[in-house]
This record gives C-alpha cells, structure tokens and sequence, in this order.
C-alpha cells in the first residue's frame, strides 16, 4: 500500500481518488470548499460533481494543505490548469525533494505556450512528474466500467511507478516514456472535439466527423514529430483513444460546447445561449503558434482558433478547409 495525495475535489479529482483507493492506496483528498470536504467525510459522496455516487468508505478529505503535503509524497494534481502556474508558485516549499508529482491536466498554459508538466518543472525543479491520461470520462471511470490510461513519464521506472499507483481491475494502465507526445496528444484533442461538435451543430453526420477526427489525429501526429516525440504515441490511448471518447461521447463539454457554437455561428452567441468556455476554445490559438513555430501545418486548428477568435464563421471556416489542395495521405505528413 502507497500514501497518495490527490490535490482538487472536483469531478475529476474524486474520481481519480476513487480509482487510486480501488488500487489499495491510503488515499488523502485535499479541496478548498469545507462543505464539499466535510460531506466526504460524512456521507462518502460528492453531490456537487458527482451527483449521488458513493465513495470509497475509506477515502478521506481535508482542506488543511499541512494534512494533505504531510499525508504522502506522491502528489496527483487535478485542479484547473489555468490555476496551476499560481498554484504551485504559492505550495512550493512544502514539495519534498524527491517526491512524485502525476499530472491529470491536459492542456496549453495560453501566456507561455508550455506543456502542464512543463510548467510544474519550470517552477518546482528536477522532481519526478509524470502524467496520467487517455480515453476517461469521469462520468463513466466514477462507475467503474472498464476503461484504460497511460502512464507517461521520462524514465520507465516513474511510469512504471505510477502504473503500480493506479492499476484496478476496472483500470488498465500502460507505460510510455514519451511524456512529449502524449501530453501534446491530450492538449490538442481539446480543439479537435471542438471541430467535431462544430459540424455535429452545422447539421453534418458521421461523414465529416470522421474526416475531422482522422485527419485531426494527422494533425497531432505531425506536431509530435515535429517536436522530437514519438508521432506513435497519436494512435495510442492518449492520442486516438481520448480523441474518440471526447468526439464521440455527449458527456464531452468541449464537443458539446462545439455543437453550440455551430448552431449559432459564433462564440459570443454561444456564450449568449449559457455555454462555458473550455479548454479547447483557450488553447486552439496558443496550439496553433506552437505549430507554427515549428513549420507545421494544422489545418483543423487553424480553423478552430479562427472560429474561437471570430475572423471566421464555422460555415467560412469549413469551405476553406474543404478547399485545402490534398496530397498523398500519410500519417506524419
């Protein structure tokens, strides 16, 4: 048995503690709202985010930071990216050195173009981080039906360690030592959905998702190798695996906030309409310049980021990737 920290009380974060408690961890959850700690506590359920399901009776919560940093040294973050960069700044010195430090977020950091982990390095130094990611809805992991992840890291014995922190019969975790790839692959499938929802509220079927979705997924493969990462690591769970369940599943808000944006043509009419913005409309600008900078072509972002940013309308934005010149299909190319 392990002592773990699980770090953000939200959806994601009590699923995540759920799934490391199911793996015979000594599980602490840390989340600053004391209402939703104390009914963890109590009623071992999360009504907030995760309506009437019950946790592990075992799982145990706190909003004391000296409970939840003396509790273990392995750390699992789930807050929101976009608080990360503060956050860290603000719990630095109560990291140990030599603790383990699994991220759970996917996406860009809009002001300087960095990677989650990326930014926890920069600000807390040479520890072991490491990412969990793939196909995981927390509506459906929170019930356990099957699923699978990965477990990426630099070095084969960190993934190897995060494996051993989150296997459950229900959650099949594998390794990869492209940290790069599979956390480009997570961020980059946040816009990919957004397209797909896109033409799923233009009125467009299956047709046109698949050809998004594909040719999305050539998108984040070219990025890859561009990068120096392994274009491979896009068809694995984290690149083609999370890329269908966000695309395909309704429980999907960057697909579901698409769908609204192409319903009404256009971001301040879908916010209008009560949609909050996600990860995919904040970082398609950013992932677009981070493909620029390296010469490579994304198409499919590119007009994400325009439709976000209002120089196009989804149905402009459509007829100029409809008139791109094809070449010869090729994975990386």
């Amino acid at each position: 048995m392990s002592k773990v920290t699980v770090f953000g009380a939200g959806a994601w974060g009590s699923t995540m503690a759920q799934v490391l408690c199911d793996a015979g961890n000594d599980v602490l959850l840390w989340g600053r709202n004391q209402e939703v700690i104390d009914e963890i506590n109590g009623a071992h359920t999360n009504a907030k985010y995760l309506a009437h399901h019950t946790l592990p009776a075992e799982l145990k919560a706190t909003s004391s930071l000296d409970q939840a940093f003396a509790h273990s040294e392995n750390y699992v973050l789930a807050i929101p990216s976009s608080q990360l960069r503060a956050t860290l700044k603000e719990w630095k010195p109560r990291f140990s050195e030599g603790c383990l430090v699994v991220s759970t977020l996917k996406g860009i950091e809009i002001s300087t173009q960095l990677r989650m982990t990326e930014v926890i390095v920069e600000i807390l130094g040479p520890h072991r981080v490491a990412m969990i990611t793939g196909p995981n809805l927390a509506d459906e992991l929170v019930l356990r039906q099957p699923a699978g992840a990965v477990a990426a890291a630099t070095t084969q014995a960190t993934s190897e360690e995060v494996r051993a922190l989150f296997r459950t019969p229900y959650y099949r975790v594998y390794t990869s030592v492209d940290l790069l790839g599979c956390e480009l692959a997570g961020a980059v499938k946040n816009v990919i959905a957004l397209a797909v929802g896109i033409s799923i509220g233009m009125g467009f079927g299956e047709n046109t998702q698949a050809m998004l979705i594909t040719r999305g997924l050539n998108e984040v493969a070219r990025l890859c190798a561009a990068h120096g990462a392994d274009p491979l690591s896009a068809a694995g769970l984290a690149g083609m695996g999370d890329l269908v369940a966000t695309c395909g599943s309704p429980l999907s808000r960057n697909r579901t906030f698409g769908e609204l944006l192409g319903k009404t043509g256009s971001m301040e009419q879908a916010v209008a309409q009560g949609a909050k913005t996600v990860e995919g409309v904040s970082s398609s600008g950013a992932i677009v310049e981070i493909a620029h900078r390296v010469g490579v072509e994304v198409p499919v972002i590119e007009s994400v980021a325009d439709i976000v940013n209002g120089s196009l309308t989804p149905a402009q934005a459509l007829q100029r990737l409809m008139e791109i010149t094809t070449k010869a299909e090729n994975f990386i190319r």
